[in-house]
């Protein structure tokens, strides 16, 4: 009773069956007679029974070695097809358990290990483990570390039908600890250099693996190794290819951050943030040229810095390099050129030695912090220049209206006979002192407008006004020149018009300065309109005249400061070219905005926009 139970036992422990498609169903049947022969073994049986047991063994061993052709057309067409599987992906991990997958298919093992060789170390670290259901195993380490460390230092395949047995492993710790019987294990070769091993087994059953079965297996480890190191190089590759695309994008960052203010100081700012960002230092400086030809600290700590105020000899190599180290502590510099000259220097302190890709990195800062850095000096110049050029006007517009007011004074009063009668060529002479006089004030007082508008010192008094008082008081000042050119002036303002929250005198003037010009710039007998509405949150005002027109390869230049046109019929009348300017800059400096269309020969509109409420000051 006990053998029965016994018997019925280990017929229903079959080894999990293998669905190799390489071999028919009669062999999968056979494998599973033999593992149940196998393990009947361990059971006490009388000896005729034991005697038989062993003849049927040896018996079911034999049946493959009659069908050797069917065998082999089959194993052969099991490698073709396992082969051709591996170039269907480049994932290095997907790779790597196709591989052990078909390696389990082909040779029929329990279970499979793929092992990589670490090229610094040389050492064996496993990939992948996994059984004849295509799972990965848990257990990593129920493997012959012996047969697998054998096959690496001779390059050659290893067979073992029965390692319990087996003299050159029975010993081993590993054989005995986890009952190894079948193995197979053989190299991985690619372009001539060992890269692994592939190593399988059956735990249960010796004499599972056959020399064809080796032989098999070593045929398709050259080919599984050119797949695994054409994956692992488009894995290189396309690592290689995100770290570039990466350092693409910190490079755009870096252009756009300092590409976005020209302050001088926030350019060192952002240089040192990413200085230190891309190098993981703990301090950084940016030493620079100054007129002189002295290197100085412009941004950073300068009692920190390790060395004295010395630029290396880069010898126009714009590498970075290590310009001093003590214990520890390393820093880093890397030079900042301009137009060809040596302009300065990035340094960066760390506590360990910088790496290859922090040194390229702070290269490349350098290289697009020298633009920049210079773009934020020449704007500083400018804003100097433009600074003194303002101070300048201011104090010239101060002398100049002292004497101008002087000669206005008694030139009125030689026009009033107030000190004796005049004849009338003297009146004539002083006719043109005045009008010159006035010239000259218009143009003091334009330069003095632009100078307070660039500066940031004219500051507005706007209050409620209403349009259509402001259009006739501004109409009425410029009627003696209407009238001496005998134009019409004709004005059309929306009856519903609101009143604007605005500064008086600053609209009065931008009205005056475009009426002007058209009364100017129109011939004798012309017509001028002023039109005002209202358009959504804002005031439109036009005004149209008859005149001359202005060409189209003027019209970009128009509102330039001491623009004026080459035409004969312009340059006739007088004029500075700083009207208009003044006239664009009060019209935004209000909040609105200005423009014009223009034919020669049929007029010109100029129109311009403000603000109901007003822009904040």
């Amino acid at each position: 009773m006990k053998t029965t139970e016994t018997s019925s036992s280990l017929h229903s422990q079959s080894l999990p069956a293998n669905k190799a498609k390489g071999r028919s169903a009669w062999q999968s049947v056979l494998d599973a007679i033999l593992v149940n022969l196998e393990q009947l073994r361990t059971v006490s049986l009388p000896p005729e029974i034991r005697s038989n047991l062993e003849a049927a063994i040896e018996k079911a061993r034999q049946l493959p070695y009659l069908f050797p052709e069917e065998s082999e057309q089959l194993r052969l067409a099991a490698l073709y097809r396992v082969s051709h599987s591996l170039g269907s992906t480049l994932d290095v991990d997907e790779v790597l358990n196709q591989v052990m997958d078909a390696v389990i298919e082909l040779s029929g093992a329990e279970r499979g290990f793929l092992m990589l060789l670490d090229p610094d170390t040389g050492e064996l670290h496993l990939r992948v483990a996994r059984n004849m259901e295509h799972e990965t195993l848990q257990s990593k380490d129920a493997v012959s570390r012996t047969i697998t460390e054998a096959v690496v230092r001779s390059g050659t395949p290893i067979l073992t039908t029965d390692a319990q047995s087996d003299p050159r492993f029975a010993r081993q710790e590993s054989i005995m600890l986890h009952s190894l019987r079948s193995i197979m294990c053989v190299p991985l070769r690619s372009r001539g250099e060992l890269i692994g091993v592939v190593y399988v087994d059956h735990r249960i059953s010796a004499g599972v693996f056959t020399n064809e079965d080796l032989n098999l297996l070593n045929a398709f480890a050259s080919q599984a190794a050119i797949a695994i190191e054409n994956a692992r190089l488009y894995a290189r590759t396309d690592q290689a290819l995100q770290q570039r695309l990466s350092e693409l994008e910190t490079l755009t960052q870096i252009d756009r951050d300092l590409n976005a203010s020209l302050n001088f100081e926030r350019i060192m700012e952002i240089t040192r943030s990413w200085a230190l960002r891309g190098t993981q230092g703990f301090q950084a400086w940016v030493l620079l040229m100054n007129s002189d030809g002295k290197i100085q600290i412009t941004s950073g700590p300068p009692e920190e810095y390790p060395l004295s105020l010395q630029i290396p000899n880069f010898d126009r190599e714009w590498a970075a390099r290590t310009v001093w180290q003590e214990g520890n502590q390393t820093l880093l510099a890397a030079p900042i050129f301009h137009g060809g000259n040596l302009a300065g220097l990035i340094a960066v302190q760390k506590n360990q030695p910088f790496t290859e890709q922090e040194s390229l990195f702070l290269s490349r800062l350098a290289a697009r912090a020298a633009n920049a850095i210079e773009n934020a000096r020449l704007y500083d110049a400018v804003q100097h220049a433009n600074q003194e050029k303002n101070r300048f006007i201011s104090v010239i517009s101060h002398e100049l209206r002292i004497p101008m007011t002087s000669i206005r004074g008694y030139t009125d009063l030689l026009r009033q006979q107030v000190v004796g009668p005049i004849n009338e060529q003297q009146r004539s002479f002083l006719d043109t002192i005045r009008n010159n006089v006035d010239r000259m004030a218009a143009l003091v007082s334009d330069l003095s407008d632009i100078s307070r508008i660039e500066s940031g010192r004219l500051k507005l008094e706007p209050r409620w006004l209403t349009l259509a008082q402001l259009v006739e008081e501004t109409t009425m000042s410029l009627r003696p020149k209407l009238d001496e050119k005998g134009h019409q002036l004709y004005t059309e303002i929306a009856p519903d018009l609101p009143e604007i929250f605005a500064d008086p005198t600053r609209v009065s003037q931008v009205l005056t300065n475009l009426l002007t010009n058209a009364i100017k710039y129109t011939p004798g007998g012309g017509s001028i309109w002023v039109r005002a509405r209202q358009q959504e949150g804002f005031i439109y005002v036009e005004v149209q005249d008859s005149g001359i027109g202005i060409a189209p390869e003027d019209q970009k230049r128009l509102f330039e400061q001491f623009f004026r046109s080459e035409d004969q019929a312009v340059r006739e009348e007088q004029g500075w070219g700083l009207g208009l300017n003044v006239t664009k800059q009060l019209v935004e400096l209000m909040g609105g905005n200005i423009g014009f269309s223009s034919q020669p020969g049929y007029g010109s509109t100029f129109w311009f926009t403000l603000p109901l409420e007003g822009k904040a000051q």
